[in-house]
């Protein structure tokens, strides 16, 4: 009898069709979910009789709850090397094989990009005033030329963006609390003295901290608050580094310029969140990993994750 796979957040219907699932058809049956799967037992009415799960990033927890209902699996893929939303123990426990793919770090520079050019621009509204036959120009572009990007961060995609940051002419500054002088200057950027002074020397200021007790609300009122009211702030890392109540005030209040923003307190985010609705926001559906490039490392790497946990040789476990 074959084993029964399922993809999950294939909101795409991609998964199937970026990678090359032959190599375990003839043992495994792959059926994929393009709908998202909501709480604890929604996930277990869905995914009841199978015994393998691909899951994207970290939309869908799985904690002990989840694999108690979850009789039949026994191997779960996670697209990354890191999961957070994964009860490795009680894995451990259900007899649960966790593996992880390779990711890439560069869909999520060039989506950081992407927004930050967007809100300099108004890309969107003079756009959407072009198509609707609208004025000709109604805004007048934020300059990239000479002004100061400053990070939060400066690590795989943090460097990445500030060398981006370099060729546009811009003066890059960055800050966290483990940055050192050294790395600064490997990277080719300043380092700021304090979290505050890079809030308030940054026209343009972006997130790129990993979320851990020691950054969960680490933009908050106050640090909103010493930004110009010209600065944007773009965020593509964890939307819990930044205080959401705070960040909508100051976007109501038009204390700073805008925001772009790819990740969110609730994902996916429901009818009638005020996010979707915020003013000076440039606003996307965590995009910041999907790329084809980036699915076919992930679903690849799966469907080889499988192949050998059939072959009693697992490879990449985490955990």
């Amino acid at each position: 009898m074959k084993l029964r796979c399922a993809v999950i957040e294939d909101f795409q219907s991609a998964a199937t069709t970026v990678a090359d699932w032959s190599s375990v058809t003839a043992d495994v049956d792959v059926v994929t979910f393009a709908e998202h799967l909501g709480p604890a037992e929604e996930v277990g009415d869905a995914l009841a009789e199978f015994d393998i799960v691909v899951t994207l990033r970290e939309r869908v927890p799985f904690p002990a709850e989840v694999f108690a209902r979850l009789p039949r699996l026994r191997l779960l893929i996670a697209s990354g090397m890191r999961n957070s939303v994964i009860d490795f123990a009680a894995a451990e426990r259900h007899g649960v094989t966790v593996c992880g793919t390779a990711s890439s770090s560069t869909p999520p520079v060039e989506l950081t990009w992407a927004l930050l050019l967007g809100l300099a621009r108004s890309i969107v509204p003079e756009a959407n005033g072009l198509r609707a036959e609208g004025p000709w120009q109604t805004t007048v572009g934020a300059d990239l030329h000479g002004r100061t990007l400053g990070l939060l961060g400066l690590g795989k995609i943090g460097s990445r963006v500030a060398q981006v940051g370099r060729a546009f002419g811009m003066e890059v500054v960055a800050w966290s609390q483990n940055l050192t002088e050294e790395r600064t200057q490997e990277v080719g950027t300043a380092l700021a003295a304090s979290k505050e002074e890079l809030m308030e020397a940054g026209d343009f200021v972006s997130v790129h901290l990993a979320l851990s007790d020691r950054t969960r609300g680490l933009i908050g009122a106050a640090e909103l608050a010493r930004m110009r009211p010209t600065a944007y702030l773009v965020n593509t890392s964890r939307a819990a580094i930044v205080d959401q109540d705070a960040l909508l005030a100051a976007l109501h209040a038009g204390t700073i310029a805008g925001a772009g923003l790819d990740v969110f307190d609730v994902e996916p985010l429901p009818a009638g969140h005020p996010m979707r609705t915020a003013p000076r926001l440039l606003a996307t559906p965590h995009l910041g990993y999907v790329s084809r490039a980036n699915y076919a490392t992930y679903y690849g790497q799966a469907v080889e994750n499988i192949r050998a946990f059939l072959d009693g040789e697992p490879v990449r476990r985490i955990g």
